[in-house]
This record gives structure tokens, C-alpha cells and sequence, in this order.
């Protein structure tokens, strides 16, 4: 299995729905707790690619293998909260659902 699966298959893969959806109120909140996480998340993200240039520079063009595993872990945090967002999906993203 390659990586583009891997990551397919944690994006697509197996969710479990909630039994019943959240209540429009309590949507608001967890929607507002995601928009607010999502913006820490994009500066971690920022700093993790000035970081991982410098490495690049310093390595001669390899980057840091733990850094891009923690991108990748981070983009599809971000993507999982975009579903729940855009009412793409009824499942949340982290802490209230597995990691993965």
C-alpha cells in the first residue's frame, strides 16, 4: 500500500456516524471550538514549513522525515474538520474522535 492509499484511506476510510446528529446550538459551539483549533493549526503548520525549508537548506535537499509525517498527520486533522465544518460529515475531528 502506498502512502496516496494510506492517506485516502484515512480520509475516506471507516467513520462511525454518530447515532443521532448534534443539535443545531451544540453545533455552533463545536463548529466555533474547530474554527478556533483550525487557527492554531494553520499557524503550527507555517512554522513547521519555515522549519522544515531551514532543514532542507541544512540537509541539501532532505527533509526531515518526522516533520513531514506530522504534516501529513496535521492535513488531515484539518481536512476531518473541514468535513464536520461544512457539514460534510456528523463525525468531529479530534479530541472528540480517534486521532488515527
Amino acid at each position: 500500500m502506498n502512502d496516496d492509499q494510506k492517506i485516502e484511506g484515512r480520509l475516506h476510510g471507516e467513520q462511525f456516524e454518530p447515532e443521532a446528529p448534534d443539535g443545531l446550538a451544540r453545533r455552533v459551539v463545536y463548529v466555533i471550538l474547530i474554527a478556533m483549533m483550525m487557527s492554531v493549526a494553520q499557524t503550527v503548520l507555517g512554522v513547521l514549513t519555515v522549519i522544515q525549508l531551514v532543514i532542507i537548506l541544512l540537509n541539501k535537499g532532505e527533509p526531515n522525515a518526522n516533520l513531514a509525517d506530522f504534516g501529513t498527520d496535521l492535513g488531515v486533522w484539518m481536512a476531518k474538520a473541514v468535513r464536520y465544518m461544512s457539514a460534510g460529515s456528523q463525525v468531529k475531528p479530534w479530541p472528540w474522535s480517534e486521532l488515527d
